[in-house]
């Protein structure tokens, strides 16, 4: 499933009120340039934010879920609610999750929707962006911010991206947890399992080609602000990944590796949250 990063602009299916501009929230459906629906929200900045960071302004947080999530998902739910007091949120369901449509390509087409997602909030009018991207998610933010380039336009390009337990590498099977995934998107009764009992409808095609690597996307992502988040105790993704994408950044990067974290959102504490949505504030143009 090759991905063609071609074409940027993406247009929603509703707007906010003229009376309130950006500070109703919205529900709606994003089409990504390859024809797939996306079931996205737009929240505005909680009404009390946090006085210690920057203010919101035009700030919003595009929020990349892991695999098996969608938007209405309890955990993420709680991440848009925890970066609100930093800024405007948008969050959305990856294609073959939740409402969206089409089926999951686990990281690969995945850019797509990013791309639509953070094209729709600059078209609401906020001229600052940061991707946030946890698992699966965290591979399609890095590999987002390293296809879409200021230069290539003003649209779908992030100002700050922030990878929370991604992997570094692809085809990764040295814990139970990712050999159980494998065995989920690579079998027809792991994929049923994966339609019912998550929600998640899985694309049977291998890829082809091979889409470019969290570690090999990095180094493309520079000037771009970037910050790399993982726990010690993630059970999916050991800390020799973090450690591999922190070295691919060079000067540019951040990593913080978190005692006692396990994975993605479900580990992802209001602390720690707090302290993303701070940096990102801070560096996010």
């Amino acid at each position: 499933m090759g991905m063609d990063p071609a074409g940027r602009v993406v247009r929603s299916t509703a707007r906010p009120h003229s009376e309130t501009g950006r500070h109703a929230p919205i529900r709606t459906f994003l089409h990504t340039v390859d024809g797939v629906t996306i079931d996205s929200v737009y929240d505005p900045p909680a009404v009390v934010y946090d006085a210690s960071a920057p203010p919101p302004r035009d700030l919003v947080f595009v929020i990349a879920h892991g695999f098996t999530g969608d938007v209405d998902r309890p955990h993420v739910r709680r991440v848009a609610a925890s970066l609100a007091r930093y800024g405007a949120v948008v969050t959305f369901s990856f294609r073959g999750h939740g409402a969206s449509g089409g089926r999951s390509t686990v990281g690969d087409r995945e850019v797509l929707d990013l791309a639509a997602a953070v094209a729709w909030a600059r078209e609401l009018g906020h001229t600052r962006v940061a991707t946030v991207g946890f698992s699966m998610g965290g591979s399609v933010a890095l590999r987002h911010a390293a296809l879409y380039r200021p230069e290539d336009g003003p649209d779908a390009h992030t100002d700050a991206v922030v990878s929370v337990s991604a992997p570094a590498r692809w085809y990764y099977r040295g814990t139970a947890p990712m050999r159980r995934l494998h065995w989920l998107v690579t079998r027809p009764e792991g994929r049923l399992v994966g339609r019912y009992g998550f929600r998640t409808r899985i694309h049977h095609r291998e890829w082809n080609p091979i889409p470019l690597s969290p570690v090999e996307a990095v180094p493309r992502i520079a000037p771009t602000p970037l910050l790399v988040v993982h726990g010690d105790r993630d059970g999916y993704f050991p800390v020799d990944h973090p450690r591999m994408l922190a070295t691919a950044a060079g000067d540019h990067g951040e990593l913080w590796l978190e005692p006692g974290m396990g994975h993605a959102e479900h580990a992802a504490t209001d602390e720690l949250l707090a302290r993303i949505g701070y940096w990102a504030a801070a560096r996010g143009g």
